[in-house]
Protein backbone atom coordinates (compact mmCIF):
# COMPACT_ATOMS: atom_id res chain seq x y z
CA UNK A 1 0.00 0.00 0.00
CA UNK A 2 1.32 3.35 -0.59
CA UNK A 3 2.00 5.98 1.61
CA UNK A 4 -0.77 8.03 2.94
CA UNK A 5 -0.69 11.76 2.03
CA UNK A 6 -2.26 12.69 5.55
CA UNK A 7 -2.83 10.78 8.54
CA UNK A 8 -5.35 12.66 11.43
CA UNK A 9 -9.10 12.78 12.50
CA UNK A 10 -12.39 13.81 10.54
CA UNK A 11 -14.34 15.46 13.61
CA UNK A 12 -17.96 16.90 13.92
CA UNK A 13 -19.69 17.95 16.92
CA UNK A 14 -17.70 15.78 19.42
CA UNK A 15 -16.97 12.80 17.48
CA UNK A 16 -13.66 12.29 15.99
CA UNK A 17 -12.65 9.45 13.11
CA UNK A 18 -9.20 8.66 13.01
CA UNK A 19 -8.74 8.28 9.58
CA UNK A 20 -5.53 8.27 6.71
CA UNK A 21 -5.93 10.18 3.15
CA UNK A 22 -4.07 8.63 -0.13
CA UNK A 23 -4.29 10.22 -3.47
CA UNK A 24 -7.15 8.61 -5.19
CA UNK A 25 -5.42 8.94 -9.20
CA UNK A 26 -2.35 10.54 -10.27
CA UNK A 27 -1.56 12.10 -14.13
CA UNK A 28 0.44 9.93 -16.25
CA UNK A 29 2.40 10.48 -18.75
CA UNK A 30 5.25 9.43 -20.63
CA UNK A 31 8.08 11.64 -19.80
CA UNK A 32 10.95 13.01 -22.41
CA UNK A 33 14.70 14.00 -21.22
CA UNK A 34 16.05 16.90 -23.43
CA UNK A 35 19.40 15.29 -24.66
CA UNK A 36 22.56 16.86 -26.70
CA UNK A 37 21.66 15.55 -30.27
CA UNK A 38 25.34 16.12 -30.88
CA UNK A 39 26.51 13.13 -28.23
CA UNK A 40 23.44 11.66 -27.10
CA UNK A 41 23.35 12.69 -23.17
CA UNK A 42 21.25 14.72 -21.27
CA UNK A 43 21.92 18.44 -20.92
CA UNK A 44 21.60 20.34 -17.73
CA UNK A 45 19.60 23.82 -17.15
CA UNK A 46 21.85 26.36 -16.06
CA UNK A 47 20.76 29.64 -13.89
CA UNK A 48 21.49 32.79 -16.07
CA UNK A 49 21.63 36.92 -15.36
CA UNK A 50 21.29 38.81 -18.34
CA UNK A 51 21.98 42.19 -16.65
CA UNK A 52 25.32 40.85 -15.12
CA UNK A 53 25.83 38.42 -18.12
CA UNK A 54 26.99 35.37 -15.44
CA UNK A 55 25.55 31.75 -14.35
CA UNK A 56 24.07 32.26 -10.94
CA UNK A 57 23.93 29.99 -8.37
CA UNK A 58 20.97 28.48 -6.29
CA UNK A 59 22.04 29.88 -3.33
CA UNK A 60 22.07 33.67 -4.81
CA UNK A 61 18.48 32.78 -5.89
CA UNK A 62 15.91 34.72 -3.87
CA UNK A 63 12.17 35.19 -4.91
CA UNK A 64 10.67 38.25 -6.45
CA UNK A 65 7.06 39.58 -6.24
CA UNK A 66 6.31 42.52 -9.37
CA UNK A 67 5.15 45.31 -7.81
CA UNK A 68 5.91 47.55 -10.99
CA UNK A 69 7.16 46.97 -14.52
CA UNK A 70 10.91 45.28 -13.50
CA UNK A 71 10.52 46.21 -9.78
CA UNK A 72 10.27 43.71 -7.31
CA UNK A 73 10.37 42.89 -3.69
CA UNK A 74 12.48 40.28 -2.28
CA UNK A 75 11.18 37.62 -0.27
CA UNK A 76 13.46 34.80 1.52
CA UNK A 77 11.85 31.54 1.07
CA UNK A 78 12.73 30.72 4.98
CA UNK A 79 10.50 33.72 5.56
CA UNK A 80 7.29 31.95 3.28
CA UNK A 81 8.32 29.44 5.98
CA UNK A 82 7.62 31.17 8.64
CA UNK A 83 3.75 31.84 7.36
CA UNK A 84 3.05 28.32 6.57
CA UNK A 85 0.63 26.73 9.01
CA UNK A 86 1.92 24.28 11.31
CA UNK A 87 1.00 20.36 10.92
CA UNK A 88 -2.27 19.71 11.90
CA UNK A 89 -3.91 16.82 12.30
CA UNK A 90 -7.56 17.73 12.81
CA UNK A 91 -9.87 18.18 10.17
CA UNK A 92 -13.43 20.07 11.20
CA UNK A 93 -16.56 19.67 9.22
CA UNK A 94 -17.33 23.24 8.88
CA UNK A 95 -21.07 22.77 7.32
CA UNK A 96 -22.65 20.33 5.29
CA UNK A 97 -24.26 21.61 1.90
CA UNK A 98 -26.17 19.64 -0.75
CA UNK A 99 -23.75 17.64 -3.10
CA UNK A 100 -26.13 19.06 -6.23
CA UNK A 101 -24.83 22.62 -5.22
CA UNK A 102 -21.13 21.96 -5.63
CA UNK A 103 -20.02 22.61 -9.26
CA UNK A 104 -17.45 20.21 -10.04
CA UNK A 105 -15.15 23.56 -11.51
CA UNK A 106 -14.35 23.80 -8.13
CA UNK A 107 -11.97 20.05 -7.58
CA UNK A 108 -8.71 20.00 -7.71
CA UNK A 109 -6.76 16.92 -6.36
CA UNK A 110 -8.53 13.85 -4.83
CA UNK A 111 -7.90 11.64 -1.80
CA UNK A 112 -9.45 8.07 -0.31
CA UNK A 113 -10.11 8.44 3.23
CA UNK A 114 -9.73 5.19 5.43
CA UNK A 115 -10.46 4.70 8.62
CA UNK A 116 -8.53 3.63 11.11
CA UNK A 117 -9.97 0.12 13.18
CA UNK A 118 -11.06 1.92 15.69
CA UNK A 119 -13.01 4.78 13.69
CA UNK A 120 -15.15 2.73 11.80
CA UNK A 121 -17.92 2.81 13.33
CA UNK A 122 -18.00 6.29 13.66
CA UNK A 123 -16.81 6.53 9.91
CA UNK A 124 -19.93 4.87 8.82
CA UNK A 125 -22.03 6.58 10.66
CA UNK A 126 -20.78 9.76 9.03
CA UNK A 127 -20.91 7.75 5.32
CA UNK A 128 -24.60 6.67 6.63
CA UNK A 129 -26.01 10.19 7.01
CA UNK A 130 -24.71 11.63 4.20
CA UNK A 131 -25.41 9.13 1.65
CA UNK A 132 -29.22 9.07 2.87
CA UNK A 133 -29.70 12.90 3.19
CA UNK A 134 -27.24 13.35 -0.37
CA UNK A 135 -24.98 15.55 1.36
CA UNK A 136 -21.66 17.09 1.15
CA UNK A 137 -19.38 18.33 3.95
CA UNK A 138 -17.04 21.62 3.50
CA UNK A 139 -13.80 20.81 6.15
CA UNK A 140 -10.21 22.58 6.68
CA UNK A 141 -7.21 21.00 6.83
CA UNK A 142 -3.52 21.17 6.55
CA UNK A 143 -2.30 19.75 3.60
CA UNK A 144 1.28 19.53 2.54
CA UNK A 145 2.19 22.34 5.07
CA UNK A 146 -0.74 24.53 2.97
CA UNK A 147 -4.01 25.14 4.84
CA UNK A 148 -6.85 23.97 2.28
CA UNK A 149 -10.76 23.72 1.76
CA UNK A 150 -12.00 20.49 0.71
CA UNK A 151 -15.25 18.98 -0.24
CA UNK A 152 -16.00 15.66 1.64
CA UNK A 153 -18.87 13.08 -0.50
CA UNK A 154 -19.91 9.39 -0.52
CA UNK A 155 -17.97 7.35 -3.59
CA UNK A 156 -18.37 3.48 -3.54
CA UNK A 157 -19.02 2.80 0.16
CA UNK A 158 -16.39 5.39 1.29
CA UNK A 159 -15.76 8.68 1.81
CA UNK A 160 -13.44 10.93 -0.74
CA UNK A 161 -12.45 14.15 -0.27
CA UNK A 162 -11.68 16.70 -3.28
CA UNK A 163 -8.96 19.70 -2.34
CA UNK A 164 -10.79 22.91 -4.00
CA UNK A 165 -10.11 25.33 -5.97
CA UNK A 166 -10.82 29.50 -4.48
CA UNK A 167 -12.89 31.04 -6.23
CA UNK A 168 -10.40 33.58 -7.33
CA UNK A 169 -8.67 30.45 -8.70
CA UNK A 170 -11.06 30.25 -11.41
CA UNK A 171 -10.25 31.77 -14.65
CA UNK A 172 -12.26 33.73 -17.18
CA UNK A 173 -12.62 33.29 -20.66
CA UNK A 174 -13.59 36.20 -22.87
CA UNK A 175 -16.53 35.11 -24.82
CA UNK A 176 -17.61 32.41 -22.48
CA UNK A 177 -20.98 31.98 -21.75
CA UNK A 178 -21.91 35.05 -23.72
CA UNK A 179 -23.86 33.03 -27.03
CA UNK A 180 -26.92 35.13 -27.96
CA UNK A 181 -28.15 33.01 -30.84
CA UNK A 182 -32.02 32.88 -30.39
CA UNK A 183 -33.21 32.09 -33.59
CA UNK A 184 -32.97 28.46 -33.69
CA UNK A 185 -35.44 26.32 -35.56
CA UNK A 186 -37.40 23.43 -33.75
CA UNK A 187 -36.53 21.15 -36.46
CA UNK A 188 -33.06 21.65 -35.43
CA UNK A 189 -33.53 21.10 -32.18
CA UNK A 190 -35.21 17.91 -32.41
CA UNK A 191 -32.28 16.05 -34.86
CA UNK A 192 -29.78 17.62 -32.16
CA UNK A 193 -31.21 15.82 -29.47
CA UNK A 194 -31.99 12.75 -31.85
CA UNK A 195 -28.59 12.41 -32.67
CA UNK A 196 -27.49 12.87 -29.02
CA UNK A 197 -30.11 10.08 -28.07
CA UNK A 198 -28.50 8.11 -30.53
CA UNK A 199 -25.30 8.54 -29.25
CA UNK A 200 -26.44 7.89 -25.28
CA UNK A 201 -24.94 5.06 -23.57
CA UNK A 202 -23.84 4.14 -19.76
CA UNK A 203 -21.03 5.91 -18.64
CA UNK A 204 -17.86 2.80 -18.60
CA UNK A 205 -14.69 4.53 -17.84
CA UNK A 206 -12.83 1.61 -18.38
CA UNK A 207 -13.89 1.62 -22.43
CA UNK A 208 -11.29 4.80 -22.57
CA UNK A 209 -7.49 4.74 -22.82
CA UNK A 210 -4.67 7.06 -23.82
CA UNK A 211 -4.32 6.70 -27.41
CA UNK A 212 -1.67 9.18 -28.16
CA UNK A 213 0.30 7.65 -24.99
CA UNK A 214 -0.07 4.71 -27.05
CA UNK A 215 0.97 6.00 -29.93
CA UNK A 216 4.24 7.76 -28.49
CA UNK A 217 5.10 3.51 -27.27
CA UNK A 218 4.83 2.34 -30.78
CA UNK A 219 6.87 4.65 -31.92
CA UNK A 220 9.74 4.45 -29.83
CA UNK A 221 9.60 0.45 -29.84
CA UNK A 222 9.95 0.74 -33.86
CA UNK A 223 12.39 3.62 -33.34
CA UNK A 224 14.43 1.28 -30.46
CA UNK A 225 14.33 -1.53 -33.02
CA UNK A 226 15.56 0.51 -35.80
CA UNK A 227 12.12 0.81 -38.24
CA UNK A 228 10.46 3.67 -39.56
CA UNK A 229 7.86 5.09 -37.42
CA UNK A 230 4.36 3.68 -37.80
CA UNK A 231 1.77 5.31 -40.25
CA UNK A 232 -0.87 7.28 -38.50
CA UNK A 233 -4.44 8.19 -40.06
CA UNK A 234 -4.46 11.52 -40.60
CA UNK A 235 -7.16 14.20 -39.09
CA UNK A 236 -10.26 15.09 -40.84
CA UNK A 237 -10.19 18.50 -41.84
CA UNK A 238 -12.96 20.27 -40.31
CA UNK A 239 -14.91 24.03 -41.52
CA UNK A 240 -17.98 25.72 -39.72
CA UNK A 241 -21.14 24.32 -40.77
CA UNK A 242 -23.47 26.25 -42.60
CA UNK A 243 -26.70 24.66 -43.17
CA UNK A 244 -27.09 22.84 -39.71
CA UNK A 245 -30.23 20.84 -40.73
CA UNK A 246 -28.65 19.17 -43.68
CA UNK A 247 -25.34 18.05 -41.36
CA UNK A 248 -27.15 16.86 -38.80
CA UNK A 249 -29.28 14.76 -40.99
CA UNK A 250 -26.30 13.12 -42.92
CA UNK A 251 -24.37 12.74 -38.89
CA UNK A 252 -27.94 10.70 -37.72
CA UNK A 253 -27.94 8.74 -41.59
CA UNK A 254 -24.09 8.22 -40.65
CA UNK A 255 -24.37 7.47 -37.08
CA UNK A 256 -27.61 4.74 -37.76
CA UNK A 257 -25.50 2.77 -40.07
CA UNK A 258 -22.74 2.96 -38.29
CA UNK A 259 -24.92 0.98 -35.40
CA UNK A 260 -26.85 -1.52 -37.91
CA UNK A 261 -23.30 -2.22 -39.27
CA UNK A 262 -21.73 -3.24 -35.61
CA UNK A 263 -25.24 -5.28 -34.48
CA UNK A 264 -24.50 -8.93 -35.08
CA UNK A 265 -26.57 -10.80 -37.83
CA UNK A 266 -28.79 -13.52 -36.89
CA UNK A 267 -28.20 -16.75 -38.28
CA UNK A 268 -30.60 -18.08 -40.64
CA UNK A 269 -32.29 -21.20 -39.73
CA UNK A 270 -31.28 -23.87 -42.69
CA UNK A 271 -33.08 -27.54 -43.24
Amino acid sequence: MPNSAWKGYISFGLISVPIRLFPAARYSHIAFHEIHRKCGHRVHQQLYCPYDEEVVSRDEIALGYEVEKDKYVLVEPAELKELQPHSSTAMEILQFVKLAEVDPIYFETSYFSVPEEAGQRAYALLLKAMEDMNLAAIAKLTLHQRERTVIVRSYQNGLILHTIYYPNEIREAQGYGKTKVTNLKKQEIGLAEQFAKSLLKPFRPEQFHDEYSKRVEELIASKRKGKPAPKTEKARQLAPVIDLMSALKKSLAAEKKSGASSKPRKLRKTG
